[in-house]
C-alpha cells in the first residue's frame, strides 16, 4: 500500500512538473509574435518636426514626391514618382537620372499629384507657390511641409530625407563623401590659383548675371573651396531675393583674374561680350582666361549632387 502511495505522488509530481513545462513553453510561443508585431509596427512609421510641427509618416514609402528638391531623395539612391518642371523646362543637371520620370508642374495642380498616387509628398515651408494646401495634399498622402531652415540647407535635407526614409546610414555616408571632395578640390586648387581671384557669370539670351558669393552654387566656390573673390564681388556683398542682370559697362569694373561663363551653345550673350572692347579690356579677358561651361543648371541650383557637379566644373577649367 505504501509503494503505492509513494509511486501515486511521484506520478503527481511528475505530471505537474510536465504541465509547468508545456504553459511555460506555450507562454514563450505566445509572447514572441507580440514582440515582433511590435517591433514591426514600430518601424512603419517616423515621428519628427517640421514646419507644422510633430508629424508622423509612413517609414516604408515607395512613391515620394519632393517637388525641386529631386537632389536630396536622388543623393540617397531614391527616384521620385515625378519630378519638378515649369512647361518643358526641368532641372538638366539631374536629367541623367531624371529622363524617364514624368514632370509636374511647378504649382503642382492637385489632379496632377493624385495621377501620380504618391505615398509620401515632400514641400516647401512655403506654400504660396502651390495651388493647394497643406490639408489638400495631405488628404492625397502624408505630406512632410519642410522647415525654412531646412530648404536653404541641403545638408538638413539630406539627413531629413533619411531619416524619412530609413536611409540615416546612407545620409551620413555621402554627406562624408562631399566633405572629402570638398577637401581634395581646396588643396588642388590652392595649388593651381594661388591667390587669383575667379569671378562667375550666367549669360542668359543677352544678358548677365554676376554670381554674388552665396548665389546658387557660387557659395561652393568661395566659402568650400575657399576661391578668392574680386573686389566687385565683394562690394556685391551677399545675394538679395531678386537677381538682376548687369551690364556689360558695370562688368569693366571686373578685375577677375579669371571669369567663369555659364552659357548654352550658341547663347547670344558670347557673342556679345567677344565684340565688346569694353568687355575684352577686363583682366580675364586680356589674358585668355575667360572659361566657357555649356551647362549652366546645376550652378544655378543648391544641392549635393549640384555641388558635387560645381567642384567638378571647376577643376576641369581651373584645376590644372
Amino acid at each position: 500500500m505504501k509503494t503505492n502511495m509513494k509511486f501515486h505522488r511521484l506520478f503527481i509530481t511528475i505530471v505537474t512538473f510536465a504541465l509547468v513545462l508545456i504553459i511555460s513553453a506555450c507562454g514563450n510561443e505566445d509572447t514572441s509574435p507580440e514582440t515582433e508585431t511590435e517591433g514591426e509596427a514600430n518601424n512603419t512609421e517616423v515621428v519628427l518636426d517640421s514646419a507644422m510641427g510633430e508629424v508622423t509618416l509612413p517609414a516604408n514609402a515607395e512613391k515620394i514626391m519632393a517637388p525641386y528638391h529631386e537632389d536630396a531623395l536622388l543623393a540617397l539612391g531614391v527616384t521620385p514618382v515625378a519630378k519638378w518642371s515649369i512647361g518643358q523646362m526641368v532641372q538638366d543637371y539631374l536629367e541623367a537620372d531624371l529622363k524617364d520620370v514624368p514632370g509636374i508642374e511647378w504649382n503642382l495642380p492637385l489632379e496632377q499629384v493624385l495621377n501620380h498616387t504618391p505615398d509620401l509628398i515632400i514641400l516647401q515651408n512655403n506654400m504660396d507657390s502651390y495651388e493647394g494646401t497643406y490639408e489638400d495634399y495631405n488628404k492625397i498622402a502624408a505630406t512632410y511641409l519642410m522647415t525654412e531652415e531646412m530648404v536653404a540647407d541641403w545638408r538638413k535635407q539630406i539627413e531629413t530625407f533619411g531619416i524619412i526614409l530609413g536611409k540615416e546610414d546612407e545620409a551620413q555616408k555621402v554627406l562624408a563623401d562631399y566633405e572629402e571632395k570638398v577637401s581634395s578640390a581646396h588643396d588642388q586648387l590652392s595649388e593651381t590659383l594661388g591667390d587669383e581671384t575667379v569671378a562667375v557669370i550666367w549669360t542668359a539670351g543677352d544678358q548677365f548675371y554676376l554670381f554674388e558669393q552665396n548665389r546658387h552654387s557660387a557659395e561652393v566656390l568661395y566659402s568650400e573651396l575657399g576661391v578668392n573673390q574680386p573686389t566687385l564681388i565683394e562690394e556685391l556683398g551677399v545675394a538679395a531675393a531678386a537677381w538682376n542682370p548687369i551690364s556689360v559697362e558695370k562688368l569693366s569694373e571686373l578685375d577677375a583674374d579669371h571669369v567663369i561663363l555659364l552659357a548654352l551653345e550658341g547663347e547670344q550673350g558670347i557673342q556679345t561680350l567677344e565684340n565688346s572692347s569694353v568687355w575684352q579690356s577686363t583682366p580675364a579677358a586680356k589674358n585668355g582666361n575667360v572659361h566657357i561651361i555649356n551647362d549652366p543648371s546645376n550652378w544655378t541650383n543648391k544641392g549635393l549632387i549640384a555641388s558635387q557637379q560645381t567642384i567638378d566644373d571647376v577643376l576641369s577649367v581651373l584645376g590644372e
